[in-house]
């Protein structure tokens, strides 16, 4: 495959979100595949709404992702003078001109469009009058009359429209600020994109910029056009429906990887294949089998994925990712020896690293602070529940070295010796351990907990 070379260039006015995300997942992983090159640009030309922060929001997610970028990072707001060079060009070989028009002139030539059944637009007055630069005045750029722009889009196929459904649109406004189409267009030809993959509410967008790439005698990039995401029930997401910014995912506990792989198949399929190395995604996607279907968001199935790379991870590496999360649920400083045996008893149990941080606070709290759900303590701290825990008190207490396998054999010969099955036993060790019914095998538990806690909670449950 010829070396591709794409971009993903996101507006600094507000948190990565999953829509774009996925776009630039789409972009990197093309490149990737062709051994090509993926670059970054900040388009911060809306300057009341543009923040420093966000920049850093965005790079800071895209790193989390590890969609890493080629060269240096790009800023709009640093090259007017290049698009401005550009803009001088066209004026040059007459496929622009100066427009002295008004905004108030702009909308009543619109207007009057309607009023006929036309398409609102405007009527190029300015086109013939050869004016010069002045106060108040943009440029526009001078469309063809008659005629089609055609593109094959890499998602939606082949896309027509008719020149006359575009106008003479402008290239730098009459403060002197090049325009969104003119920019986009210099900067995808300077950093030599080959591939632009966008969502597709920029399908307008796209006649406009092949007709100033025509004009301006520059190769015309291939476009490929992603719908929108939508929410489970096929309408427009929104925060309702989890539509949240992608570190709001990392704040969540959701590893990189899994919300890589899940955007990733929202509209793009390699056969049944549901889940992916991250090699795997950088060999298999080329660019084709991505869907013109709109995809709908499912958070389940989202936890899901996140559930299996939770599993699939040396413990090692799980431990390391949970520590932030177990410090933050103000469970205290473990260490990756204290982490560990956690995370293999619980990672089974929960589909994100805050909701597993979470899941040890039964085991990291005094016996004296442990809490009992009302309902199993009812079921369970019985008359007869207690007087097992008084039993394996001296039991437990016999047993050397406390590990989990003398512990499992301990409880074993207590059940087999006074002729009980397990169930009878093992619902109120475990609420009198957990404060619950639930958590890992009791005999992981006990271990972790050391004989002198474990005693004290058997002690306290019996009463």
């Amino acid at each position: 495959m010829t070396q591709v070379v794409t971009r993903f260039a996101p507006s600094p006015t507000g948190h990565l979100h999953i829509g774009g995300a996925r776009t630039a997942i789409f972009c990197w992983l093309l490149a990737r595949h062709s051994g090509g090159r993926f670059h970054l640009r900040i388009e911060d030309t809306d300057l009341l709404r543009s923040k420093q922060e966000y920049t850093d929001s965005i790079l800071a997610s895209m790193r989390w992702l590890g969609l890493d970028w080629d060269g240096d990072l790009a800023y709009q707001t640093q090259r007017t003078d290049l698009y401005n060079t550009y803009v001088d060009k066209l004026l040059e070989n007459g496929h622009a001109y100066w427009c002295s028009c008004t905004p108030d002139e702009v909308e009543a030539m619109r207007e009057e469009a309607r009023q006929k059944g036309l398409k609102p637009r405007y009527n190029g007055c300015c086109r013939t009058r050869d004016l010069g630069p002045g106060e108040g005045r943009c440029v526009r750029l001078k469309a063809p009359l008659a005629g089609k722009v055609v593109f094959d889009d890499l998602v939606k196929g082949k896309i027509a429209v008719d020149v006359n459904e575009l106008d003479d649109m402008v290239i730098r406004r009459a403060d002197g600020m090049p325009t969104y189409n003119m920019a986009v267009v210099v900067d995808d030809h300077d950093m030599g994109i080959t591939h632009v993959i966008r969502g597709d509410d920029h399908v307008s967008n796209t006649p406009k910029q092949i007709l100033i790439y025509e004009a301006l005698g520059l190769p015309v990039p291939r476009f490929g056009h992603v719908p929108m995401i939508l929410g489970p029930d096929r309408q427009k997401l929104s925060k309702r429906h989890g539509a949240r910014a992608v570190i709001e995912y990392q704040q969540d506990g959701l590893l990189p990887q899994a919300l890589v792989n899940y955007l990733v198949r929202l509209g793009w399929s390699h056969g049944n294949q549901e889940l992916f190395t991250p090699e795997e995604l950088v060999e298999f996607f080329d660019g084709s089998n991505l869907n013109p279907a709109a995809a709908a968001f499912d958070p389940a199935k989202l936890e899901w994925c996140n559930a299996h790379f939770m599993r699939e991870m040396p413990l090692a590496e799980l431990a390391a990712l949970t520590a932030p999360f177990v410090e933050e649920a103000g469970l205290g400083v473990l260490t990756q020896e204290r982490l560990e045996p956690l995370c293999l008893m619980f990672r089974e149990r929960a589909n994100n690293l805050k909701a597993l941080a979470e899941s040890f606070r039964p085991l990291l709290v005094s016996a004296a602070d442990l809490e009992y759900a009302e309902k199993d303590a009812a079921k369970h701290l019985t008359d007869g529940g207690k007087a097992h825990l008084s039993a394996l008190v001296s039991v437990f207490a016999a047993c050397e070295p406390f590990t989990a396998e003398s512990i499992e054999a301990a409880l074993n010969a207590y059940v087999a010796d006074n002729g009980l099955k397990f169930k009878e036993v093992a619902p109120p060790l475990r609420t009198a351990l957990m404060g619950f019914m639930g958590g890992s095998h009791l005999n992981e538990i006990m271990a972790f907990l050391g004989k002198e806690e474990s005693l004290a909670r058997l002690e306290k449950a019996a009463g």
